[in-house]
Parts: C-alpha cells; sequence; structure tokens
C-alpha cells in the first residue's frame, strides 16, 4: 500500500477477533512508532505492549471503576463524559475487547510529551492499516494518568514514575475481516493559505 493511501483510508476499529497478530506484525506497526519524529530527536516515547486477555480484563474493571466515580461538569469533555456514562452503567470495556493495546508514555514536565507520542501513534495507525490491521486511538489512561490506583496498576507493567501516560492504540484484526476504508467526508480541519 502507498504511503499516501495508508494515510487517507485509515479509519478507527472498534470491533476486534479475539486472534491475536503475530508478534512480527506488532512489532512491525510498533517499530513504525518507535521511527516518529521527536523534538531534538529525544527518543523519549515509552511504549508499554498488553496482550494478555486476563491483564486487559483486570484494566478494563479498574479503568471501570475509576471513571465510575469522577464527577461530570459542564466543561467536561464530551469523550470523557461519555466514558464516565458508561462507567457508570457497569461493564464498560474501554478497550473494545482489541487483542492488543499499547500503551504510550513520556516524561513528565518535557514539554514535547504529547507531540512526540502523538507523532508515534499516528505512525502506527497508518502502518497498522497498511499490514491489514484494524486500529483505534484510546485516550482513557490518558485521562487518568493522575488517578493513583491507575498509575499502582501501570508501575506493575513497566511505567516510569517520571512518566506520564499520553495515550494509547488498540490493534488487531478486524471482526468485519478487513479495515474499514471507505472514505469520510473532511467536514471540518480547515486550510488556509496566507499568500
Amino acid at each position: 500500500m502507498e504511503a499516501l493511501e495508508a494515510i487517507l483510508t485509515r479509519r478507527s476499529t472498534r470491533r476486534y477477533k479475539k486472534e491475536i497478530p503475530d508478534k512480527e506484525l506488532i512489532n512491525k506497526v510498533i517499530e513504525a512508532g518507535r521511527y516518529a519524529p521527536s523534538g531534538s530527536n529525544s527518543q523519549t516515547t515509552h511504549f508499554i505492549v498488553f496482550t494478555d486477555e486476563a491483564v486487559l480484563a483486570e484494566m478494563a474493571e479498574l479503568v471501570c471503576g475509576e471513571f465510575a466515580k469522577m464527577e461530570i461538569k459542564e466543561d467536561t469533555y464530551i469523550s470523557l463524559k461519555n466514558s464516565i456514562n458508561a462507567a457508570r452503567k457497569g461493564g464498560y470495556v474501554f478497550h473494545y475487547g482489541a487483542p492488543v493495546y499499547i500503551v504510550t508514555a513520556n516524561k513528565k514536565d518535557y514539554g514535547n510529551a504529547m507531540a512526540d507520542s502523538a507523532c508515534a501513534l499516528e505512525n502506527m495507525m497508518i502502518a497498522a492499516n497498511a499490514l491489514d490491521l484494524g486500529s483505534c486511538w484510546i485516550n482513557q489512561l490518558h485521562w487518568l494518568d493522575k488517578n493513583e490506583e491507575i498509575r499502582k496498576f501501570m508501575y506493575r507493567y513497566g511505567l516510569n514514575e517520571d512518566e506520564t501516560i499520553t495515550g494509547g492504540l488498540i490493534i488487531g484484526y478486524p471482526e468485519s475481516g478487513e479495515p474499514v476504508r471507505e472514505p469520510l467526508e473532511r467536514k471540518g480541519n480547515p486550510v488556509t493559505w496566507a499568500n
């Protein structure tokens, strides 16, 4: 698949087969993230990879419980509000049951932490599409980054105390067989030519 085609046909996948992709495919996706640009070539984005179904289920239960405790305010971001409401209903599986969840973290107080991680996540989503894998950016752990219970859980799996959770990506084989690649109409992201 040509690079531009992989970018323009990438869509988020929220239904997955339970089958875990071959480790070689997962590593290709991660390598795409590792080769993303970073401020001053710092290369400080940390990739924490989860593939154990029991650990992912434990994480989902913990996240559901912590979101259910949160207060919704008038200015609460819509996706965060949706997560809180879903958690309050119970059984909220924020990672859609995908067999692979890659969490990104970066250094606390590093000015490019989010930008570097966003570049890595985008690279991984494009690579997943090119490899016929579904993917979806997952922000719930980022929203819970300061939550003591979440941090304790993540420390067990490699998060360092000097790191902040910047995002995450789920990947796997789409339930439908292949990723959905139908074009979506652009309704935003305006362009202004200044000359």
